[in-house]
């Protein structure tokens, strides 16, 4: 009986094996026993490696060294591999890994930065499925009624899908509503309208995919052109449980080395994925971006077209160019590198300084730039709004005042303000991670010399020599800290690569906007007219001062300047 038993055991086995292998809408990815195995194995095998590669080696010795960053590579690689069969969730914590350049060793860095260009493809059954689903089934979002007394400025309009109102804030002031009418049979209906009734034409190839989601480019059936993101259809489902994995494997690992301080990791994901997985909160965080930064001329953010989005899917204007890494493009296209750079610092330093709401993704992918053909000027594209950083105030004033000290090279208010944001007394190595700059460099000040292949060499090598202290300073920071050192450290990959690093000018900006946050703080806290006035004077000085340093360099560099300091230099030597 019990051969018999095992006999049909087995066979249902192997049919149901031959089966999930025939069938091509059976993902063994989409099995938790699987995702959670491999896991598991992944990380049993890196443990095992560290413990025993390193056991028998002299600590600090050359030999050690080599073997530790041999021990990395091979981690590196392994966990690689794990984020690109889990995909989904794990892509996306690895990507973040990747782009912590002077945060993490080398090793890392560069082994999962692929994992940009490494993101799984949706099928088109699969981006129908959710076009569908999200699209084809309820009514889109229709007009009701409009209201101007809201913030920043924007208009707010109430809509109505699925028998809900829902209020959205729309910030572009040529934003014209779609006509009004249902893009499927009205809500009851379960009758869904495929990918051909709601587009006049739709790319099959993506212009690029993601780790939560993948952009194609569409035409809709009144001529508009626009770029339309899909989640992929398993992500919702398998993120949560992701994360609890994650956060399980990261505890064991704990318990074994007691220096690895990495929940820091689990706790954002934990945070920012859910806001990342909603489209319609990514499509208030463009508008907002747009309506708060609309003095620059040079930024686009593409429009929103709300009447075809959902939190799945969303629907925008379809904008290209180059990415802003790409030098050799710029070069070809007659687009200034120097000016770009400038405007980049600009845009960040206001949105970190000034406002307090953070794109915390310019990988350079989600960063575009191109040439108007009617106007000469170049723009920036800013794509990809899922994850922005709101700093509190308090926050930002200490981060104002201590890149402030930073630049002035102001050691004792560097310290202070490195500990009221939760440095302690590893405020030496806090200082070095904020600015990518030695120590040394930090004292004598960060705008005097550029950063030297020698320095950039000795802080890497520093990421790998100090990752205990890093990962518990990592741990102990305020969590608006770690999106803005991961947005520092992706901004300066893209001056690396425009060959741009430390310019003055970026300095120059950085100090504008934090006097111009502190000055404003400070006037609102005051009630005493004089003192406001006095706060003002103060505020146009300091704003003058850099002014007058800008101009200094700008004649320094020039070919006037060339001319008027050959010039007193000739009267000078006339005189004797």
């Amino acid at each position: 009986m019990a051969r018999m038993v095992l006999k049909l055991a087995s066979l249902a086995a192997a049919t149901s094996g031959i089966y999930l292998y025939g069938n091509k809408f059976l993902d063994p990815n989409d099995f938790g026993v699987v995702r959670v195995g491999r896991a598991i194995a992944t990380t049993a095998v890196i443990t095992y490696d560290y413990l025993t590669s390193l056991r028998s080696v002299p600590y600090g010795s050359e030999e050690y060294d080599f073997l530790k960053s041999q021990v990395h590579l091979r981690s590196a690689e392994r966990l690689r591999e794990l984020c690109c069969a889990n995909r989904g969730t794990f892509i996306k914590v690895g990507q973040h890994l990747g782009a912590l350049d002077y945060l993490l060793p080398e090793e890392y860095t560069r082994t999962l930065k692929v994992l940009h260009s490494q993101a799984p493809q949706s099928t088109r059954q699969e981006i129908e499925q959710v076009i569908r689903e999200d699209l084809g089934k309820e009514p889109t979002f229709l007009l009701v009624t409009t209201s101007s007394s809201t913030p920043w400025g924007c208009q707010r309009r109430n809509y109505i899908q699925g028998g809900r109102q829902t209020s959205f804030f729309h910030c572009t002031p040529d934003w014209q509503p779609f006509p009004l009418q249902c893009l499927s049979p009205c809500s009851g209906s379960s009758n869904a309208r495929p990918i051909k009734e709601l587009f006049l034409s739709f790319e099959d190839t993506p212009l690029g995919a993601a780790s939560l989601a993948q952009v194609h480019k569409a035409v809709l059936q009144d001529g508009r052109t626009v770029a339309v993101k899909i989640q992929h259809p398993k992500v919702q489902a398998q993120s949560s449980k992701d994360i609890l994995l994650m956060e399980v494997l990261l505890l064991v690992v704990k318990q074994i080395f007691p220096d690895f301080e990495f929940m820091w990791l689990v706790e954002e994901a934990k945070k920012n994925l859910p806001l990342e997985l909603d489209f319609l909160n990514e499509g208030r965080n463009a508008e907002k971006v747009a309506h708060m930064l609309k003095n620059f001329d040079f930024l686009k953010v593409p429009r929103i077209y709300w009447e075809l989005s959902t939190r799945r899917v969303l629907l925008m204007e379809f904008m290209e160019g180059g990415q802003v890494n790409d030098r050799a493009y710029m070069e070809r296209n007659g687009i200034n590198v120097n000016e770009i750079s400038r405007n980049l610092g600009r845009l960040y330093s206001e949105m970190i300084f000034v406002n307090g709401f953070v794109h915390c993704d310019p990988h350079p992918g989600n960063v575009l730039v191109k040439k108007c053909p009617a106007s000469g000027k170049a723009h920036i594209i800013l794509l990809d709004h899922g994850l922005y950083q709101v700093l509190s105030e308090s926050f930002r004033m200490d981060y104002c005042r201590l890149w402030q000290a930073l630049i002035k090279a102001d050691m004792k208010r560097v310290q202070k303000y490195s500990r009221r944001l939760g440095a302690g007394d590893l405020y030496p190595l806090f200082a070095c991670m904020l600015t990518a700059r030695s120590w040394e460099s930090v004292n004598r000040g960060i705008d005097r010399l550029p950063v030297s292949a020698s320095e950039d060499v000795e802080i890497r090598s520093n990421a790998a020599a100090y990752l205990p202290q890093i990962t518990r300073l990592l741990n102990n920071v305020p969590r608006q800290m770690l999106l803005l050192l991961k947005t520092n450290d992706l901004l300066r990959g893209i001056e690396s690569a425009l060959h741009t690093r430390a310019s003055a000018s970026s300095f120059l900006n950085m100090s504008r906007c934090c006097i111009r946050a502190v000055s404003t703080y400070q006037r609102s806290k005051s009630h005493s007219l004089y003192r406001r006035a006095q706060i003002s004077l103060t505020e146009a000085l300091s704003l003058w001062q850099i002014n007058l340093y800008e101009l200094f360099l700008w004649l320094k560099g020039s070919q006037l300047g060339n001319w008027v300091i050959a010039l007193l230099s000739w009267m000078h030597h006339s005189t004797y």
